[in-house]
């Protein structure tokens, strides 16, 4: 009998790496986030009501959140069809429209939200042109999902574009070979492919979205009960030393945004069983 040899992995062993991982964890995210509820734990019960559920908090949430789904949903749109031209079109400039979508990334949030305010204000280069016919962007919701839009882009573009990489033409080929229109061929053979990316994708830019705060801070206006956001309503409670209402306001935030993500993970799941489940239907 031959010597069994056994696996070496490059890594440490499983225990010595599990327990780097959790204390990495620990030490750089549940800690804080604990910290967080143990000050707003120090409000009474009609305190921390009153902070999370006063009229400004409530607008905040429902601007936040409204805006960054809207500008999460509009970059799953328009990303993957970046993420498209990128992969599959070779054309002059392609190079700087490559790099031009990490610009976000690299680009401070206060000079983007100071760049979107000029140029979308009343007197801006673009806002001129929309003022005639009462389109109104700087200081609305409307210039925050703008905004929003910007910021997030990079994250659907970036997850889209792997997939897309390794999607082979040829499919696309064979489904018009069997008859398939350019509906079909991208409902029943990209778009399952692509599904679980482009939901990651969305999460990442939902999640950005929500907590953003510069690129937001200019454009917005900072009007309470109108283009007020709910991270600049903490920094506000922050600026009037009340920390414990901006704890409350920011564990609220927390657990509606970690709910929406475990729903958006729950449906990325079950589209993707479903979708599988119907490739494997006879045709």
């Amino acid at each position: 009998m031959g010597l069994l040899r056994t696996k070496r992995s490059v890594l440490p062993g499983f225990g010595l790496t599990l327990g780097f991982s959790v204390a990495y964890l620990c030490l750089l995210i549940l800690i804080p986030l604990a910290g967080l509820f143990v000050k707003s734990a120090s409000l009474t019960a009609a305190e921390f009501l009153a902070a999370v559920g006063s009229p400004r908090a409530l607008a905040a949430y429902r601007l936040s959140f409204g805006a960054s789904f809207a500008a999460a949903a509009a970059n799953a749109v328009f990303g993957l069809v970046v993420a498209w031209v990128l992969v599959r079109y070779r054309f002059p400039g392609r190079g700087a429209l490559d790099a031009l979508v990490d610009l976000p990334f690299a680009l401070p949030t206060a000079v983007a939200g100071i760049t979107l305010t000029t140029l979308l204000a009343k007197n801006g280069w673009l806002g001129r042109y929309l003022e005639p016919f009462g389109i109104p962007v700087a200081y609305t919701p409307l210039g925050i999902t703008i905004a929003l839009i910007f910021i997030g882009l990079p994250f659907v573009v970036r997850t889209v574009q792997p997939v897309l990489q390794d999607l082979e033409p040829e499919l696309e080929e064979a489904a018009a070979s069997l008859g398939a229109n350019r509906f079909e061929t991208f409902r029943r053979v990209l778009f399952p492919t692509l599904w679980p990316a482009l939901v990651t994708g969305f999460a990442l830019a939902f999640a950005r979205s929500l907590g953003e705060y510069g690129s937001v801070v200019f454009i917005s206006g900072n009007m309470p009960m109108k283009t007020e956001i709910a991270p600049l309503l903490i920094v506000t409670q922050l600026e009037q030393y009340e920390y414990g209402a901006a704890t409350a306001i920011a564990a609220v935030l927390l657990v509606l945004s970690f709910a929406m993500l475990l729903g958006i993970n729950a449906l990325q799941r079950y589209g993707t069983r479903r979708f599988a489940g119907a490739g494997e239907e006879p045709a």
